[in-house]
């Protein structure tokens, strides 16, 4: 049987590629969700994000890749919508999903950068799963090696280029998930993923033997230097706003310091002791 399928039941196929990228979207879900409940946040507001995120993100992923490939798929359009064969251009669903996200707040007045810090970690987990769903579909390897990790793909032995970015998005994933739980300033969880995953992404991407290409430029490259560049830029913008706890905005949806709280504190304690020595001397 073919190893890109799953089981059979009947007329219906299930292919690895496709329960992989479920199981991305469900753990993501499932982390945001807990993330959006550790701040106290609207958990409705991330079921309805999460409903327009997850297609559009397919979509986009499609799109994109169908656009690179439209010398192909010009000419076969009934293949176009056959996603199950693989061909889903990660960069083409982070940036429909973060059109869908910044469409979202605009509508909801919601901080853009607040929730897309919330939705990072989720995405990088996301990544590393889904990256094993090109295992099953023999696809996005790199070139013959003789290396000891090597893998047997295509009936040559391979750099496992999926492995390199699976593992490289779990790495992030930790990285993210420590800053998310420590003080930082606000989008710098998204801004330190677009610069890790986009370093990362631009020297595995040299090893791919399947790369999207834009004329003699691979495509990929090209999308990963403008993240790092868009990542760098975010860090400069926010560098003055104050150092958030845990990520946590109050409903104004301003970033709230340490310093900020322990002086709402002591001017709270301040009015109550007013209070308290005003009704003493009432009193008297």
């Amino acid at each position: 049987m073919d190893r890109s399928i799953a089981f059979i039941i009947g007329p219906l196929t299930v292919r690895w590629y496709g329960i992989l990228i479920a199981l991305a979207f469900a753990l993501g879900s499932y982390l945001a969700y807990r993330e959006v409940k550790r701040q106290k946040l609207n958990v409705d507001e991330l079921l309805n994000m999460l409903l327009i995120i997850i297609p559009s993100a397919i979509i986009g992923a499609r799109l994109y890749y169908v656009a690179m490939r439209w010398d192909y798929y010009g000419s076969y359009p009934q293949y176009i919508l056959q996603t199950w064969q693989g061909g889903l251009a990660v960069h083409g669903g982070i940036i429909a999903a973060l059109l869908a996200v910044l469409l979202y707040c605009r509508l909801r007045k919601l901080n853009f950068l607040h929730w897309v810090d919330m939705l990072t970690p989720s995405l990088a987990l996301g990544q590393a799963i889904g990256r094993w769903g090109n295992f099953f579909n023999q696809e996005a390897y790199g070139y013959e090696t003789d290396l000891p990790w090597a893998m047997l793909i295509d009936g040559a032995y391979r750099h496992p280029t999926f492995l390199y970015e699976s593992l490289w998005c779990l790495l992030i994933f930790a990285l993210l998930m420590w800053l998310t739980r420590h003080r930082h300033r606000l989008g710098s969880i998204f801004a330190v993923y677009l610069i890790s995953y986009s370093a990362g992404r631009f020297f595995i991407e040299m090893l791919r033997t399947d790369s999207l290409m834009i004329g003699s430029l691979r495509m990929a490259m090209v999308i990963s230097v403008l993240g790092v560049l868009v990542g760098l830029a975010i860090i400069f913008l926010m560098r003055k706003q104050p150092l958030a706890e845990a990520g946590i905005l109050p409903p104004t949806g301003k970033p709230v310091s340490r310093q900020m709280r322990r002086a709402k504190s002591q001017a709270e304690e301040k009015k109550r002791t007013q209070a308290n020595t005003k009704k003493k001397n009432t009193k008297k």
